[in-house]
Formats: structure tokens, sequence, C-alpha cells
């Protein structure tokens, strides 16, 4: 990164942790890539950007830094005299701070000893990993099943603020994860990734079977008796549907490609009739019955 974390964020030295969080997030918002995609200096600048932060919004880093212990790029600084004290010189300790063997000040640590803070990415840290990316974040998105068959844009919010609209595509699946790149956390040289698995919730109505729904249909006395047109819900809104005479409980109506999404294969609805009566039997309904009981007694099932 190079030059003063502190003015690449824009804060003081004396700046509290929320508020270099709160400047890296004004900055992050004006320079990342997705909003600057052909800009090559807010690229630029967001990567230096993301890096003061990562070295301030460290709490540890940071007071190694503001003691002069690492430098902008959080290497270590080695001052004063070196393994073989001030002698140093073409015949001295290879390790002395002058002289032709040189000292730490003339080593690349990053190039002998890696990245500092490379392990983060496996701990859950704010390390870099090996090439500057920074760590990759997840997250759970609960869709309904419709969103699931047509697709749809949700929003979604991260624990640190941050929200994301997440476009699911048709036919997503529950458990499926989509990968949002360069928003997950931030890094020396590029932001990590989102993932954002889905989670298909419960639906009151249907009820998933690989890649077809079903689905109680409740239907009048009347319209089972004579047959006649209904309302059926499907994913995609109410159809009409008929209802064949002499119809019972228990048959089963089928309603080709309403159902679920299945590796790309849309299922069927599968609407199973239920004969259902009024919740409070009007006079007439109770006369009828009681004629039919008398005089066309049968018993069900035989």
């Amino acid at each position: 990164m190079a030059g003063d974390p502190y003015k690449e964020l824009g804060v003081s030295r004396g700046a509290s942790a929320a508020e270099i969080k709160a400047a890296f997030r004004k900055l992050a918002k004006q320079l990342h890539p997705d909003t600057n995609p052909d800009d090559k200096a807010k690229l630029e600048r967001f990567q230096r950007v993301t890096a003061a932060f990562d070295l301030l919004g460290d709490a540890e880093k940071r007071a190694k830094f503001d003691r002069g212990e690492i430098d902008a790029d959080g290497r270590e600084q080695y001052r004063g005299g070196g393994f073989g004290g001030g002698a140093g010189g073409a015949g001295g300790n290879p390790f002395g701070q002058g002289g032709a063997g040189g000292g730490f000040d003339n080593i690349d640590l990053e190039e002998l000893f890696g990245r500092f803070g490379g392990a983060g990415r496996a701990t859950g840290g704010r390390g870099f990993g090996g090439g500057g990316k920074g760590q990759d974040v997840r997250a759970t998105l609960d869709i309904s099943l419709e969103d699931s068959i047509s697709g749809a844009t949700r929003r979604i919010q991260f624990s640190d603020g941050r929200t994301l609209d997440v476009a699911i595509p048709k036919g997503a699946a529950d458990g499926q994860t989509i990968r949002l790149r360069g928003q997950g956390a931030p890094g020396r040289t590029e932001a990590g990734d989102a993932l954002i698995e889905l989670k298909i919730a419960p639906h009151p109505v249907f009820r998933v079977e690989g890649a077809d729904l079903t689905m109680d249909l409740l239907v009048s006395v009347p319209d089972a008796v004579l047959g006649g047109k209904v309302q059926a819900q499907t994913p995609e809104g109410p159809v009409s549907v008929t209802i064949p005479k002499g119809s019972n409980s228990g048959q089963t109506l089928r309603l080709k490609g309403r159902g679920a999404v299945v590796g790309g294969r849309r299922g069927d609805l599968k609407a199973r009739i239920v004969v259902a009566l009024p919740e409070k039997p009007d006079d007439a309904l109770i006369k009828f019955a009681e004629d039919w009981r008398a005089k066309r007694p049968y018993k069900p099932g035989r």
C-alpha cells in the first residue's frame, strides 16, 4: 500500500475504531469495482483503502503500526544493530545492520516468510490469504417456493449493516449457493466473495415431492356430485379447473407443468379433491341429508 493508512481513510491518528469503520464503509461504497467497473484509478484507490482498513481495523496491527514496529504494508520494521551489533561490515556478521552483508532492513520479509496474516482465512480472521484476496462471507437467505420457481430479486442484510440485492434464478434449488463476487470482506488486492445459501421456506398450501407439488383442493358437495368449475391455487396464481361429475375425496387432478423445478425440469401439480361441507350446514342441507339417508341408504366403501 505504502503511504499513510490514516490519510487513505481520511481519519486522524486518534480516531476511534467506530470512526475508522465508518470512514471505510463510506469510501468502499464510493470506490467499489461493482460501482466503477471501468475506472482503473478508483480500483487502485479501493485497493489502497481496503489495505488501510485491514491494518487500522485490526487493533493489534494498528498498535504495532503506531509504535513503528510494522510499516503500512504490515511488514516488520527491524531497527538498531541487528544480530551482529553495529559491526556488520564486509567481514562481520551477515545479519548486521551495515556493510556488504546487509541487515533485515534489506530483506523482503514477505518474500521470505509469506504475507503476514495469511492464516486468517483458515481461522476466520481478517487475513488476506496468499493472493491478497479478502475473506469470503457466508449467509443464508430464506425464499418462498414461488421465488424458487419463477425467480426473483430479494434483499439480504449482513451483520456489518451492508445490504445486497440477490438475484434468485428461475428453478433455484433448496440449499443452492449463489456466489456474489467482490461482496465479501475487503482484502489487500481485492475483496472476497459473498456466498448466499438459499433455503426454501415451507409453503402453507403446497407440499414438495421431488419435482411435483401436491395440494388439497376443497370442493363443495354440489360440485362434487354434479361436476363444475372451481378455482385452484398454483405457484403462478389461481386457475380454473374442471371437477368431474361424481368426484369423491381422495381423487387427484393433475395440472401439467405447474409443479416445482428439479434439474431444469418442471414437474406437475397434483390437486387432491377434498369434499367439504359448510362450517354451519343450513336447514335445507340438513333436510336433504335426512331425506337421502332415509330413502337412499348406502354405506361408503361398499
